[in-house]
């Protein structure tokens, strides 16, 4: 289980795009850790200098400031990388939908030119972030990997059209590309703050603050919510996938279903907080429910997720106790 007694050749360098980011500096960090040697490519639109301030003295690190929609940008940043992850992206399903221009330029062509750059660089493996929301409104539970409904958003959108392109670059330029669908993927440094800030970080940080949050809908809405440490997990075991499985995706998740009232409760009893939430519309887009079958990523790549919800909730609220 975990990632941390994977080997990769010695003298091994990992891109990570959107790398000052919640995922990406958390893939940075455990790189890092492991000794291996990372290129960190952001623009700082939506990362944080703060999230990697702490690698700088590292000698394996180092930080390009660029955007992924500057093609000359991305061939610099993956020259003599072995390895890509690419987490680059404007994630948030309702500011999607007011910006469909931006999200198509930064997700889909930003994306684009990282295969492509990948391409001409040699580059052994490209992993990148997809998203559960590309199951848009297929109904049945779990979901699974080749059964997707229509799509409820221009952020699910971009993120198909990743996958397709990536699909096209396995099959006629040689790229191994493997695509992992996020499942609400939540954990330390993940932003409390702004309009679209994830549900879990903007709870905590409220209660912590003895304010009343906004839970969208009725509460009753699942999800199933994948700490930090499982996508890490899940990048690196991606990046040492055998060939003959490039060109697909991976629904990445711990494979359980909570509901946004239970979590709402667990976050209140272990804040030790009695406060009442409100209740506001549904959002624009949403999916009602999600649960991820994560057999394929399991059998194809040895995808073993360690953190369960409770203690990955648990891992989570220590940190930001300690960090707001």
């Amino acid at each position: 289980m975990g990632y941390k007694n994977l080997v990769f050749p010695e003298q091994s360098k990992f891109l990570v795009t959107g790398g000052a980011g919640f995922i990406g500096s958390n893939l940075c960090e455990a790189i890092l850790n492991m000794g291996y040697r990372v290129r960190c490519l952001d623009d700082l639109s939506t990362g944080k200098q703060a999230n990697v301030d702490m690698f700088l003295n590292n000698p394996n690190y180092e930080f390009i400031k660029g955007d992924i929609k500057d093609f000359d940008t991305c061939l610099k940043a993956t020259e003599g990388v072995d390895f890509v992850l690419n987490q680059a992206a404007w994630g948030s399903v309702p500011r999607s939908i007011e910006m469909p221009l931006f999200y198509c330029a930064n997700n889909i062509q930003g994306t684009l030119n990282m295969m492509e750059a990948s391409r001409q660089n040699g580059v052994k493996k490209f992993v990148y972030a997809s998203s559960s929301s590309v199951y848009g409104d297929e109904p049945n539970l779990p979901k699974t990997e080749g059964i997707e409904g229509n799509l409820l958003s221009p952020y699910a959108l971009t993120k198909r059209c990743d996958e397709e392109w990536a699909k096209q670059y396995a099959m006629h330029y040689g790229l191994d590309t493997y695509g992992l669908r996020y499942f609400n993927v939540f954990g330390r440094r993940q932003d409390p703050n702004g309009a679209y800030a994830a549900v879990i970080p903007k709870f905590i940080k409220m209660l912590l603050n003895d304010e009343r949050p906004t839970i969208n809908g009725d509460g009753k809405q699942s999800r199933d919510f994948t700490y930090i440490e499982n996508v890490i997990e899940a990048n690196l075991k991606a990046c040492l996938a055998s060939s003959e499985v490039a060109g697909q995706v991976f629904n990445i998740a711990y494979g359980g279903r909570e509901y946004l009232i239970d979590i709402y409760y667990s976050l209140t009893e272990a804040l030790g907080k009695n406060i009442q939430p409100n209740f506001g519309p549904d959002r624009k887009g949403d999916i009602k429910h999600s649960n991820a079958d994560i057999s394929k990523a399991r059998n194809l790549f040895g995808y073993d997720p360690e953190y369960d919800f409770v203690s990955g909730l648990k891992e989570a609220i220590a940190w930001y106790k300690e960090n707001l």
